[in-house]
């Protein structure tokens, strides 16, 4: 592993300048690259331009790409600062050992496909500054490809129904809404995107950061619970916007996605629920899920009904590295915590957020 503040050779043999220590900026923002060369060059000088170099250090940290990645880094972004990993770590650990080697009080996680409006993550920063209570933020998410509307991983925060469903406001399952400013409020939010997501570096790491078991999908969603639990808010900040190509990583009708969603979902439930909801919870996930597979097999998607029955399986299997467990159910407690989005959505015909109040 190899980073450009200090002297030394690079992951390709290139010697690298002494550079003199700079200082710690209040705000790391880190964007996790894997083969996202093309990607890198399209968004990250839109990047480096939306942010505030006074209060932002832009950086990337790779996950051991073999496209030319980090070559063109160097080539082309000789002053950006570089992480540079031997291997694919995924996205909940490639983030975990970027931010160990980062000071800064405060990281952005921003997807290599998004990007912000001028002063985002001021925004960002000086509402955390403003609300001490607050362990992580996120912007207004808007579809990079169509920005009229909100993307659909995260759009303006996300909540969880009672069976551990999550949804946001300005997106319910695959219905995205047009953004006419109805969601510009800050928010309290049970969960914040993973694609900009604003966390106290001292909270995260306290929380454990993003669980290497997930690999990806729903770690965002899973950390935003732990950090919720250890008495902290997550909120969705109005003043920030920041849009998301999406599906850079996996494209929606890959049954990989399915499978990591599914088990995923399994996974966080089992985790972050008291032993007095947990079983019941989970065994009516189990029935819908049951229900999907189903969908996928009369529909003759015979790929994702497959991965449905592997992410059970392996959830089986990876459940047992968990024994603690947390003494109340923020699900009950939480804003619509009693909510079946599934019959608000499916049966009550409940497209947009807007609509549930």
């Amino acid at each position: 592993m190899q980073d450009n503040n200090i002297f030394g050779s690079d992951s390709v043999g290139r010697p690298n300048p002494i550079i003199p220590p700079r200082p710690v900026a209040p705000v790391a923002v880190i964007i996790l690259n894997w083969n996202g060369r093309e990607l890198l060059r399209e968004f990250l000088p839109q990047v480096i331009a939306s942010c505030d170099s006074r209060v932002s250090e832009v950086i990337v940290a790779d996950n051991g790409s073999t496209d030319g990645s980090v070559e063109m880094l160097i080539n082309e972004f000789p002053d950006v600062r570089r992480i540079i990993f031997d291997d694919n770590y995924g996205f909940a650990e490639g983030y975990n050992r970027a931010i160990e080697r980062v000071e800064s009080p405060y990281v952005v996680l921003l997807n290599s496909d998004a990007t912000g409006t001028p002063g985002w993550d001021v925004a960002l920063y000086d509402y955390m500054e403003t609300h001490p209570d607050t362990g992580a933020c996120q912007p207004k998410l808007l579809s990079y490809q169509s920005p009229e509307r909100f993307d659909y991983a995260g759009a303006a925060g996300g909540y969880l129904d009672k069976n551990g469903y999550p949804y946001c406001r300005g997106r319910i399952f695959g219905t995205c809404e047009a953004d006419t400013g109805q969601y510009d409020a800050d928010a309290d939010i049970h969960w914040a995107t993973g694609a900009a997501l604003m966390v106290r570096r001292n909270v995260y790491i306290d929380c454990g950061g993003l669980d290497a078991d997930f690999f990806a999908h729903m770690e965002e969603i899973d950390l935003c619970w732990r950090i919720r639990l250890a008495g902290w808010k997550i909120a969705a900040v109005g003043d920030a916007t920041v849009y998301h190509l999406g599906g850079a990583s996996l494209a929606v009708g890959n049954p990989r996605k399915t499978y990591l969603n599914f088990r995923n979902n399994l996974l966080m439930l089992h985790k972050n629920l008291p032993d007095s909801d947990r079983a019941g919870i989970l065994f009516r996930r189990r029935l819908l899920d049951t229900i999907a597979w189903a969908k996928y097999v009369v529909t003759f998607q015979w790929s994702h009904a497959a991965a449905i029955v592997r992410a059970h399986r392996d959830f089986a299997r990876l459940r047992t590295h968990y024994s603690d467990h947390p003494d109340r159910n923020l699900l009950k407690t939480d804003h619509d915590g009693r909510r079946n989005i599934l019959v608000d959505y499916y049966l009550r015909h409940r497209k947009c957020y807007s609509d549930l109040r």
